[in-house]
């Protein structure tokens, strides 16, 4: 299957490492122009350093926004009128005792994973339609299904990008624009290295290792029995954004490694 994106256009929110970068690499590769962003100058700089080693033919930018608030989400929408795809990728992420999670970190937590992707698909996902081509795929979790009970607000977020997602590929019914979730697991990102750092040099086994260790104590039901790399869930990510998944929408599509346990 060849996938061609050429003379379209990818916005790829929290870009400059992890899933957010596989996927905004693995969109280019498809002949795609890429959008990236980042929170601050530094870390988009080098991730557009990146790129343009890796991919010296791409067509990319970058915009520095915290999509965080309404404001953010205003500096890229002032910034990009239009986008063909839109890959609502931007979330927190953390353990935390229930008990201990004040209201405003309820409200953190939902402005950033959830609000952020429905301020930027309230602003494109009219003009996609009146192209009549678009795709729109918030980046959830296992977490949406598994609800952790150490990351409570987190997996609320994750279940309600799922609602949200549901509820616009309805609203898109009968047109060439899809709108899905995908769901992936537990993921060798730049931030789970950081969080295992520690654990391995502990124990003396390479960070790969101690992923393993994680999943096989953490999320005992993983069938995969190791983390995901980015580059993984980017392939999914990829191919729901090509022209050949075009009967793929409302979906909530796994790339989870089998730790949902669920035969659907």
């Amino acid at each position: 299957m060849h996938i061609d994106l050429s003379n379209k256009t990818a916005l790829i929110t929290a870009s400059t490492s992890g899933i957010g970068y596989a996927i905004a690499i693995g969109l280019a590769h498809a002949g795609a122009s890429i959008i990236i962003n980042g929170r601050s100058q530094a870390s988009v700089d080098k991730a557009l350093d990146r790129i343009k080693l890796e991919l010296p033919l791409a067509s990319v930018q970058g915009i520095v926004a915290d999509l965080s608030d309404a404001a953010g989400v205003a500096r890229i929408t002032g910034a990009v009128a239009k986008t063909d795809i839109l890959i609502n990728n931007a979330g927190i992420y953390g353990p935390k005792p229930f008990f201990e999670i004040e209201d405003q970190e309820w409200e953190r937590y939902f402005q950033t994973n959830v609000m952020s992707g429905i301020r930027l698909s309230r602003f494109y996902l009219s003009g996609m339609l009146e192209r009549d081509w678009g795709r729109i795929v918030f980046i959830s979790s296992e977490s949406a299904l598994n609800i952790p009970p150490d990351m409570i607000h987190y997996g609320m977020t994750k279940t309600a990008q799922l609602a949200v997602a549901g509820g616009l590929a309805r609203l898109a019914a009968g047109s060439q624009v899809t709108v899905n979730s995908v769901l992936h697991g537990p993921t060798l990102s730049d931030g789970v290295r950081a969080m295992l750092k520690d654990s391995a040099q502990q124990a003396g086994v390479s960070i790969e290792q101690a992923g393993v260790d994680f999943v096989r104590q953490q999320r005992s039901t993983s069938i995969l029995q190791r983390l995901a790399t980015p580059e993984e869930v980017a392939n999914l990510v990829v191919y729901t954004c090509s022209r050949q998944a075009s009967a793929t929408t409302g979906a909530a599509l796994r790339v989870d490694g089998g730790v949902v346990n669920s035969i659907i």
